[in-house]
């Protein structure tokens, strides 16, 4: 039994896992527990990518989604016209940060929850999932929205105002993409997106932000411990967007909470989201990710009381 109550990440790969020596303890999620008594949480990379991203070792020297080599051109393109890479002024100056991470869940239905959800400092959305005519289950408070472009809402109106943009980058055409959104070009649909995407996203520059792709690598090999493929996108190795947000949020905030989180397959006919009528059947498709090694990851940390599920749905 170790100091972190026989809870470590998986044991590191032999060949080429990153920063194997230097990789961030588990433990650290098992000795802060709320605002009041603790520091924050360790702060091992900065949440967005700034003008030093070329530094990282960890992340330059693998391709997206684990790093950024080979976009070096794009990301520089791309901050030179954004030219902020951090929460507002308002939130960075917070003595304790209260973050939640609304997932997509069909489990938030019919729960009343938006109140609570609002009542966060920074509340984290994830992809298209809407908020206008849910918020009584939602809420309607949006700080960040991170997705990627198939997952970007496609038509203006639906983006909130006063939310930060924020591009997770799974595949180089995701950079190339965002360039064309900043700079406001034609977004080419031959580009390899594997459905239709966003043309055109109502933020401007300083509304946008590169989420740092060292959360994707620590949620992926360090705290779910999938697969690491020689550092390349394989079969069952990339965590979801919201264990990812999640990854974030136990280094950038004090108290972390999810709400809209779990899939129960043994409900196929249930609805895999709370705003259309996919069945929890579907996500048993997916190529890339491993559900099952990501719930067993987020009931750790609810068992821990690191993180809150509000809609107990983990």
């Amino acid at each position: 039994m170790s100091e972190c109550g026989g809870w470590l990440p998986a044991d590191p790969q032999p060949h080429g896992h990153p920063d194997k020596t230097t990789s961030t303890p588990a433990c650290f999620v098992f000795v802060i527990l709320n605002c009041l008594s603790y520091s924050r949480f360790s702060k091992p990379a900065p949440m967005f990518l700034d003008d030093s991203f070329r530094k990282w070792t960890r992340i330059r020297e693998f391709v997206p989604p684990f790093g950024i080599k080979g976009q070096d051109s794009l990301i520089k393109a791309i901050l030179s016209v954004t030219k902020e890479y951090r929460l507002t002024p308002a939130l960075d100056s917070l003595h304790c940060r209260r973050c939640i991470i609304v997932g997509n869940g069909g489990v938030l239905a019919n729960k009343s929850l938006g109140s609570r959800i609002d009542d966060f400092d920074i509340v984290v959305r994830l992809n298209s999932a809407p908020v206008k005519g849910f918020e009584k289950d939602v809420g309607s408070k949006t700080t960040l929205r991170i997705t990627y472009p198939e997952g970007a809402m496609q038509r203006p109106e639906q983006y909130e105002r006063d939310s930060l943009f924020v591009l997770a980058g799974f595949k180089w055409q995701d950079f190339k993409w965002l360039k064309y959104i900043v700079y406001k070009e034609r977004v080419s649909a031959s580009d390899g997106f594997w459905k239709s995407v966003a043309t055109r996203v109502p933020k401007e520059p300083p509304e946008i932000r590169i989420l740092n792709p060292y959360f994707i690598q620590e949620a992926a090999f360090t705290l779910i411990g999938l697969p690491f493929n020689n550092g390349l996108m394989g079969r069952g190795n990339i965590p979801t967007l919201g264990s990812v947000a999640v990854t974030m949020a136990l280094h950038g905030c004090d108290e972390v909470a999810v709400a809209g989180f779990g899939y129960d397959m043994s409900t196929p006919n249930a609805p895999l989201h709370y705003y259309e009528t996919v069945r929890m059947a579907a996500i048993k498709e997916s190529w890339t990710h491993n559900i099952q090694r990501e719930k067993e990851f987020l009931r750790k940390l609810v068992k821990a009381h690191v993180i809150t599920d509000l809609s107990s749905g983990i």
